[in-house]
């Protein structure tokens, strides 16, 4: 008996999964001790085994070349399944993204996520189902740990900034004094309309949109134009999930990100940003709703301040004109 009754207290005040303020919008998992190539040779191997969908893979252009880095775009028809009632706006919520990149003055090779956690606490905080929908993304994030577990190295856990409690999660507009760049709008008022058509017109919006990509001519990293397609996700009957990059945005991100680090810098490892590459793709959602056909994408200020906060209120104030740029060349490469 009294062995039970410390079981029990054990359970009523274990700790939760997360401390208040320690959910990372990404983790890293792996510390591999491989090379890169060995290691995005393991893991691609690790995919191809799994029950994940891969959807796309991209070399990172890093600036410089100082680092390797790659991104791949992956989806878990277990998690869209349990994700399946819910409005197609929600769809930046199922897609899993995995970055394997180098840094450190010996170039050691990492393996990180973005979090499927945290972005299930901001997609839906709304949702009558929102418990089972977390426990859902814990279970797709366990499937990308999975992953690694083969791989060479050592396995870890790490939450990694920025970060965040699940009650800013379920709220998130922007964070600080930045907030009121990104108008203090939550995701669904910062999703902007580039796009209206009627619902019939699903299949052929899909068309036009992912035919004015491809045909967008690849910039270099000074011009916010030209993108490419890096995945192309059919989620459901009613939505689609673009992601894009360039070198502009790929710049960008990690050079600001780098500039305002204060650790993990060094004459060998320049641009400790590098670590944040799963913030890409940035995304266009294409959804059938309500009636309508929409084509979706994210102001750049609420989504940059959700995956580089850690870069601090200076660097955004800095780089005031940077989101716009990105936001004024996406609209204009879909509606070419």
């Amino acid at each position: 008996m009294k062995k039970l009754i410390i079981v029990l207290v054990a359970l009523i005040w274990a700790p939760p999964l997360f401390a208040d303020d320690e959910i990372g919008i990404f983790e890293t998992i792996l510390e591999a001790s491989g090379s890169f190539g060995e290691t995005t040779a393991a893991l691609e191997q690790a995919i191809a085994g799994s029950g994940l969908q891969l959807h796309g893979t991209h070399d990172i252009r890093v600036p410089e070349s100082k680092h390797k880095a790659r991104l791949y775009v992956l989806t878990s028809p277990a998690f869209v399944a349990a994700a399946s009632s819910e409005s197609p706006r929600t769809a930046s919520a199922h897609i899993l993204r995995i970055a394997v990149f180098t840094s450190g003055d010996q170039q050691n090779t990492f393996v990180n996520m973005a979090n499927p956690v945290a972005h299930a606490m901001i997609y839906f905080a709304e949702s009558p189902n929102y418990d089972a929908l977390v426990e859902a993304a814990g279970i797709a994030a366990d499937e990308i740990r999975d992953l690694v577990k083969t791989i060479p190295g050592q396995v870890v856990s790490v939450q990694a900034e920025p970060l965040r409690s699940e009650k800013h999660y379920n709220k998130y507009k922007g964070d600080g004094p930045a907030r009121m760049m990104a108008k203090f709008r939550k995701w669904e008022k910062s999703q902007l309309v580039i796009i209206e058509d009627e619902a019939a017109n699903f299949d052929n919006v899909v068309e036009r949109v992912v035919a004015s990509l491809e045909e967008d001519a690849v910039a270099n990293a000074d011009e916010p134009g030209g993108w490419q397609l890096v995945s192309q996700i059919r989620l459901r009957d009613d939505v689609v999930h673009l992601g894009l990059t360039n070198p502009f945005i790929e710049d960008r991100m990690i050079s600001i990100n780098s500039r305002y680090r204060k650790e993990g810098k060094s004459n060998l490892s320049p641009y400790p940003g590098v670590d944040h590459v799963a913030a890409l793709p940035t995304e266009v959602l294409i959804v059938r709703e309500g009636g309508q056909t929409q084509v979706l994408h994210y102001g750049q200020m609420w989504r940059m301040q959700l995956y580089f906060w850690d870069s601090g209120y200076r660097a955004f104030t800095a780089n005031m004109g940077v989101p716009g740029d990105i936001v004024n060349s996406i609209e204009e490469a879909v509606l070419e």
